[in-house]
């Protein structure tokens, strides 16, 4: 069994981090076997090398080892490039057409981005875990397939299954060896010895001397979050390599080659700051209700106050009440809609935890009934005039009085005209 520094050395990869040694071992481990392996990590963290490592140290080192990029096939043709098809399948299908399985038999498959398949094509690809068999797209005839599947994502396929987006079971299957990849972040001394390996890379591809960083720049190199990853850290090195003529290189010339947008900070201050906003307006609500409150409090004691001045402050009150609503209309010009509008000031419904002596309130009743009788009164007789003057035609009578012809039939059924 190969070491863990040979390994590295054979497949060109740089770090010594703990949970990258570890993953590595793990590869190392499960290589002889023909269980399923899922990688998980963020894009950019070389998930590719693992399928590499497990299928150069299995049995079916000598067999076919092929790639997919479930991601880059469109919905429609992935059954056909995984499965294969019959001739006239489907629209273009001028020939029969081998799949990846039925190539890479007795080899190797690797699924990238394998949460990006179809829920049909999580069907199939289970049978295959389960028994090796498939179906070509358009035909009824059952083929084996004898392949080793490693797959490999950067989504979490929890959250995916909880949506509906992926089978649980499929992710079992796939998943009987997880092996996750650290982000470049959490490989900060990894970092700088990465960044020299490119330089290195790119000052003999384009022939130039190589990049030096010095120990501020190397500060900010390690300080930086690269959500990019590995693959990010390669791009930036190839840009300093190939734009800067200076090949000493400071922590200012290095950060005008890094985005802005990127930070050290954890994604959780934004959810506080987020959970502040929150409370703040939830201030603001609780300001208003009170604002409400009192406002509702110096409206009943001025009709408290209204009350005791006697009966006729009252009606002064109402019928200035009353001429703002209906402004200068005369009584025979009021309109009268669904329930007739009565203009009375009482206490009842204004504050429930308020309490009055009960004279009070048996006198703003008897202020209310008085109203009200007066202005049923009113309408009675509008409504009896407009009947007379249009000879009982109702629809010409509910025309003058500014109401629907529903409303006047309903009106002479309550008052019995």
């Amino acid at each position: 069994m190969e070491t863990v520094q040979a390994i590295k050395q054979r497949f060109e990869i740089i770090g010594n981090d703990p949970k990258l040694n570890r993953a590595i071992e793990k590869a190392i481990q499960v290589a002889p076997t023909d269980i399923s392996v899922l990688v998980s990590g963020e894009s950019g963290v070389g998930k590719e090398n693992i399928p590499r490592i497990i299928h150069s140290l299995s049995h079916r080192k000598h067999g076919k080892y092929i790639a997919v990029n479930c991601g880059a096939i469109p919905e429609g043709t992935i059954d056909s490039e995984l499965f294969g098809h019959e001739k006239g399948a489907f629209t273009g299908a001028t020939n029969t057409r081998e799949g990846y399985f039925e190539v890479a038999d007795g080899g190797t498959i690797f699924l990238d981005e394998v949460g990006e398949l179809p829920l049909t094509t999580q069907v199939r690809l289970l049978r295959i875990l389960e028994n090796g068999e498939f179906l070509k797209v358009g035909s009824s005839q059952v083929q084996k397939t004898n392949v080793r599947i490693v797959a490999a994502t950067n989504v979490n396929l929890f959250d995916a299954i909880e949506k509906g987006k992926f089978r649980e079971d499929l992710y079992y299957r796939l998943s009987t060896v997880d092996i996750t990849l650290p982000p470049l972040r959490d490989r900060k001394d990894d970092i700088h010895l990465l960044f020299r390996k490119f330089a290195a890379d790119f000052a003999h591809k384009y022939k130039m001397p190589p990049l030096k960083l010095d120990d501020n720049a190397i500060h900010v190199l390690q300080k930086f979050r690269w959500n990019g990853n590995i693959r990010q850290l390669r791009n930036v090195a190839e840009q300093i390599s190939v734009l800067e003529t200076n090949r000493d290189i400071n922590a200012a010339t290095l950060q005008s080659y890094l985005p802005m947008e990127s930070s050290n900070l954890p994604s959780v201050i934004k959810d506080k700051k987020n959970d502040s906003d929150f409370n703040t307006e939830r201030e603001i609500l609780y300001k208003v209700l009170f604002d409400m409150k009192s406002d509702l409090h110096d409206l009943k004691k001025l009709t408290l106050e209204l009350m005791q001045n006697g009966s006729s402050k009252v009606q002064e009150t109402n019928q200035n009440l009353i001429q703002k609503i209906y402004g200068s209309k005369s009584d025979s010009e009021i309109e009268f809609e669904e329930e007739p509008r009565t203009a009375v000031i009482t206490t009842q419904n204004i504050d429930n935890n308020y309490q009055e002596p009960e004279e009070n309130y048996l006198f703003a009743e008897t202020i209310e009934e008085e109203e009200i009788l007066k202005l049923e009164q009113k309408e009675i007789e509008l409504i009896k005039k407009s009947l007379e003057k249009n000879k009982g035609k109702r629809k010409a009578a509910a025309d003058e009085l500014g109401i629907s012809e529903r409303t006047l039939y309903r009106k002479i059924k309550q008052f019995d005209l």
